[in-house]
């Protein structure tokens, strides 16, 4: 009997421990998880976390160190999910990643039709946290006629035209910006191009612009098609920004040079520590024959947690999957097989001892 078969999760595995790594892997551990943390430079944790130095490409090593732990939560570059999912699946535990990317994605899920554990791959801000909210307003109408996905993690001080800080993976930013982006449109189910349908939202007073970006809708359009109209994910920048990235990609054709793009984009723009996460949640539709729009609006700013300033994006994407895993091991979401975010229950989600950051910053 594999470990996955189990009642309980006990012990997890955190690959990565970047700052939303090494966060992720504070938070279970405060929920009473057993963590070893693994990463290829030799890191300090807090106490209680056992952490090792492992080369997480290498399979066998890898399959080594999985075989003794009920879960695996990678944090690592998309590149890499595919081949820790493969050890996952081959062990029976279950796996747990922050992935926007669809190709990745499509693969875990694959993997998940004979798994023992539970595969859920896109388990961060977006995809994950906004579609558990996206789900909740799409329930409360007997016809939802729209649903718009906007999220922006961005310097609360912006400097530059560009107005933006690289809080996140340079390599996860760029295929944003340059993957095409699934949508539904008029009951249709469509790709169409990133780093277009630009519009202007206000989020407490600070005017953003928003256009479209690959991968944050996850599952979305196929779960939803038939039953929500129309469906879209956005990105939230400052004024300006797709107008800039757009020469970037395309008339400098840096889109040819996607490694390279990141490298210049980092060194030009490096992370800050007073960042925001903007989130603009949308949903219109019918209620009893009456036309109504339900909105959930937020700006998440770092905040103190265990005793340090944590960054909006790492507290956000971090509290997300612990969170989700909290809600397996209490038996609140499946074991097994592949678990879609539209399929958390966004109540449940906040009752979660990680869940209730959010709760708390409402």
């Amino acid at each position: 009997m594999s470990k996955a078969d189990e009642s309980m999760i006990e012990s997890v595995a955190v690959l990565g421990l970047g700052k939303v790594g090494m966060l992720a892997a504070e938070l279970l551990k405060s929920a009473g998880f057993a963590v070893i943390g693994h990463d290829q430079r030799t890191v300090r944790a807090a106490p209680g976390i056992d952490v090792r130095a492992t080369d997480v490409s290498d399979a066998a090593a890898l399959r080594s160190e999985l075989k003794s732990v009920d879960a695996v939560l990678s944090c690592l570059p998309y590149h890499l999910n595919v081949g820790v999912a493969e050890v996952a699946s081959e062990l029976g535990i279950h796996y747990f990643d922050l992935t926007e990317d669809v190709p990745t994605t499509q693969r875990i899920r694959e993997l998940a039709a004979d798994s023992r554990g539970l595969m859920a791959p896109q388990c961060g801000l977006a995809p994950g946290f906004v579609g558990i909210v996206a789900a909740s307003q799409i329930e409360m109408f007997d016809h939802c006629r729209s649903l718009r996905m906007r999220v922006g993690a961005l310097p609360q001080h912006p400097t530059g035209l560009m107005g933006y800080a690289f809080n996140w993976s340079p390599e996860g930013v760029v295929n944003e910006y340059l993957n095409d982006c699934e949508v539904i449109e008029e009951g249709v189910r469509k790709w169409v191009s990133p780093m277009e349908w630009r519009e202007t939202i206000y989020v407490d007073g600070i005017q953003l612009e928003a256009f479209t970006t690959s991968g944050g809708l996850g599952t979305m359009c196929e779960t939803y098609l038939g039953r929500v109209d129309n469906i879209d994910y956005k990105t939230m920048r400052y004024p300006g920004h797709m107008r800039l990235m757009n020469f970037f990609f395309h008339e400098l054709l840096m889109r040819e040079r996607r490694e390279l793009a990141g490298e210049i984009l980092t060194n030009a723009k490096p992370p800050v520590d007073d960042d925001v996460v903007y989130i603009h949640v949308a949903a219109e539709g019918r209620i009893d024959g009456q036309l109504t729009r339900h909105e959930y609006v937020r700006a998440f700013t770092s905040r103190v947690i265990a005793g340090e300033s944590r960054t909006a994006i790492a507290w956000t994407t971090a509290g997300s999957v612990a969170a989700i895993i909290e809600m397996v091991n209490h038996g609140r979401l499946p074991r097994q097989g592949f678990l879609k975010q539209e399929d958390v229950p966004f109540d449940a989600f906040l009752a979660t001892t990680t869940g209730k950051l959010f709760e708390a910053t409402a």
